[in-house]
């Protein structure tokens, strides 16, 4: 295998070539490492109880279900889970790092690869001396493309890295090792790619043309010449294993599918149709990638008789046309092969399956791969050609390039080093949508959620009211809204919004938690129970649900039902200690805060008597709370949560005073304690 890889190839220049790609890369992408979670991450890795633990692995290929903590999003990527259950294991925890650093080895591994495929068909369509710079060119090219960075930074993303990668190393055992080949050994990486993302069983269709184009050297004409049927044939039977192989795959990936699984878009017709334009937006942003956006404002085309449509069409006429005529000479192949892995890769995400966004630059990163080999053969080719009109001046024409081809991968990653700041924090992320997006509602609502996590309430309320107008049936928009009027102090604006949410969200398990825990914190109890109980039904693994629900059975005395839910719980998570309190507590009849209480008092730690008073106030007993916090501080003096709830106590009790006295404590010990930062603005406010 290593002998095959290196046929052709000057080994030393490689290595070398592999070392200095893998120090550029890493240069580019030395700010990601500790970016935060954003998107899907939250219901895929932050609220996903299952990837906890690594002893639920199994689980990951039992079905769907475990991969979110929303139903509609509960697609089947055991792979991608279990990556992600290694990365919490390796950090102990929500560890950011560890979370990118798996994800960028195993893209600079790609790269790698890429590099000695890109060759390899490079030098079967025209062997110069040459071929080594412009596959070293066109892998960099790809590695340091600023539309990659989303694909990179965005932590459940890596399904499309994933995918991609052992699709790649599929073609690499194809390709050099003829035992792989023989024993189909390398369908083995791309039915592991298929569980990660489905769309790797493209690998199929584009080792079809692999075969046409490079071993039986036919052009795509041929494929419509009875003269040429025989060979033909020889390519079908050679690429049939790959599809019916392929064909399994997807089929296993479906059959484990939940059934709630939802694609997120409404209209095929209208999705199909505004696809051609956007496949061409993926192509010109390969050269300028100049508008990037993490959540575009981009609408679904409505009419054919659109002007949008009917670029897009002409643009795809226009790749396909270029494609059958470079397939007829063997030295442009490599273009038309680059030209058919772009929109193969693309059928899965730009065809009949509607999602709610139109496009996502996470999505051209398995599309590029092709586009890459097909701008750089044509590039390389052309500098060929024109290389023997400056024999003279050699050395002269050999450094303009490499100057000039230096300076263009600086410029791209230079982009991709500045999206990776984009990237960095939530604020950071929708601030950028905001702007590049002006007229998504989502990208507005999230900008909003993060001024609101740093206590900007009047800023973030504006911001969340300009997407209401834009999407007023966004059941997420109405919690959000309600979130906000309660930490405001306005409960009566607090319950319409959540209630709308219900409303608007009814199948959205988040719509009924976030009323439900409302009505628990308002001491209604009664009210509470049904809407948690919702939450549950809709997402059993729901933790915020459980939580809230054991508090409320055990407030109304249901011993019986808070006896069953501890148990479901400890299932869920074991050792959970909150569950193992309520537990004991439908045993013994006890109040959960009297069980807390009387912990505290026998073995007190300042940790203990924070979660006291957090049941205190919960409770609606602010004065106790306060004094679970001042034992909490006595414990531990520079404990910034216990000043930080003491604050919000005060600001129950309309003490402002203290209130403002008490978070300036907290924020002395942690000048970004969002919380603390939240009630000293409204106690500020309110003193005024």
């Amino acid at each position: 295998m290593i002998k095959q890889l290196s046929d052709g190839l000057p080994m030393r220049k490689s290595l070398i070539f592999i070392f200095l790609l893998i120090v550029a890369v890493t240069i580019t992408y030395s700010n990601h490492f500790n970016n935060s979670f954003h998107f899907d991450d939250s219901h895929t890795i932050e609220n996903n109880i299952f990837i906890q633990d690594i002893k639920n692995i199994p689980l990951f290929f039992k079905d769907g279900t475990s991969f979110s903590s929303l139903p509609s999003n509960q697609s089947y990527r055991p792979v991608v889970s279990t990556s992600l259950a290694l990365d919490y294991w390796a950090g102990k925890g929500y560890n950011l790092f560890y979370f990118h650093l798996s994800s960028f080895i195993l893209f600079l591994m790609q790269g790698i690869l890429m590099f000695f495929v890109i060759f390899k068909m490079f030098d079967i369509s025209f062997r110069n001396d040459w071929n080594f710079f412009i596959a070293a060119g066109a892998t960099s090219w790809y590695m340091l493309h600023p539309a990659n960075a989303e694909t990179i930074n965005y932590i459940i993303a890596r399904s499309d890295l994933q995918s991609t990668f052992f699709v790649i190393l599929g073609f690499v055992l194809y390709i050099f090792s003829p035992f792989s080949k023989r024993t189909f050994l390398y369908l083995i990486p791309v039915g592991i790619g298929a569980l990660a993302k489905p769309t790797a069983v493209m690998f199929a269709p584009m080792l079809f043309f692999y075969i046409m184009l490079f071993e039986q050297k036919l052009s795509l004409y041929d494929m419509f010449k009875r003269a040429r049927f025989k060979e033909t044939l020889a390519v079908i039977k050679a690429s049939i294993p790959s599809f019916i192989f392929c064909a399994l795959m997807y089929l296993l990936v479906d059959h484990f599918t939940p059934e709630n699984w939802q694609s997120g878009g409404t209209s095929v017709f209208n999705y199909l149709i505004s696809q051609p334009f956007v496949i061409f937006h993926y192509f010109s942003t390969f050269f300028l990638p100049l508008g990037l956006s993490a959540d575009t404002d981009w609408q679904v085309i409505t009419s054919i008789w659109n002007i949008r449509f009917f670029i897009g069409i002409g643009f795809i006429l226009v790749m396909i046309i270029i494609a059958f005529l470079f397939s007829k000479d063997s030295r442009l192949r490599p273009v038309s092969f680059g030209i058919l892995w772009f929109f193969l890769a693309l059928i899965p995400s730009s065809s009949v399956i509607p999602f709610a966004e139109i496009l996502n630059d996470h999505r051209i990163f398995f599309p590029y791969v092709g586009l890459v080999v097909s701008v750089c053969w044509v590039i390389g080719l052309l500098l060929l050609k024109y290389r023997n009109s400056y024999l003279q001046k050699a050395r002269t024409y050999n450094t303009a390039i490499a100057v000039s081809v230096l300076l263009l991968l600086s410029m791209y990653a230079y982009g991709a080093h500045e999206r990776n700041k984009v990237w960095n924090t939530e604020e950071t992320l929708w601030q950028d949508v905001t702007v590049k997006s002006p007229k998504n509602a989502r990208g507005l609502m999230n900008y909003g959620l993060s001024l609101m996590g740093r206590g900007d309430y009047v800023n973030a309320e504006k911001y969340f009211n300009q997407a209401i107008a834009m999407w007023p049936y966004y059941y997420s928009l109405h919690i959000n809204l309600g979130v906000l009027k309660n930490a405001t102090g306005d409960k009566v604006a607090a319950e319409t919004y959540f209630k709308s949410a219900v409303q608007c969200g009814p199948n959205y398990p988040e719509a009924w938690f976030f009323y439900g825990n409302f009505l628990c914190n308002q001491l209604r109890y009664n009210e509470a129970i049904p809407m948690l109980e919702k939450t549950i039904a809709l997402s059993s693994a729901h933790i915020g649900a459980h939580s809230a629900l054991m508090k409320a059975y055990s407030e109304t005395g249901e011993w019986d039902k808070l006896n069953k839910l501890a148990q479901e719980t400890l299932q869920i998570i074991p050792g959970n200690q909150e569950a193992l309190n309520y537990l004991e507590a439908s045993v013994t009849r006890k109040d959960h805060v009297q069980i807390l209480e009387e912990d505290a008092k026998k073995s007190p730690t300042a940790e203990k008597y924070l979660d006291l008073s957090l049941s205190f106030y919960q409770k609606g007993d602010y004065k106790k709370c306060i004094e679970a916090c001042e034992n909490a501080v006595r414990l531990k003096p520079d404990f910034a949560d216990a000043y930080s709830n003491m604050c919000a106590s005060y600001n129950q009790l309309q003490q402002w005073d203290k209130a403002i006295e008490a978070c300036n404590k907290a924020l002395k010990i942690d000048p970004n304690h969002k919380l603390a930062n939240g009630n000293l603005n409204w106690a500020k406010k309110k003193s005024l």
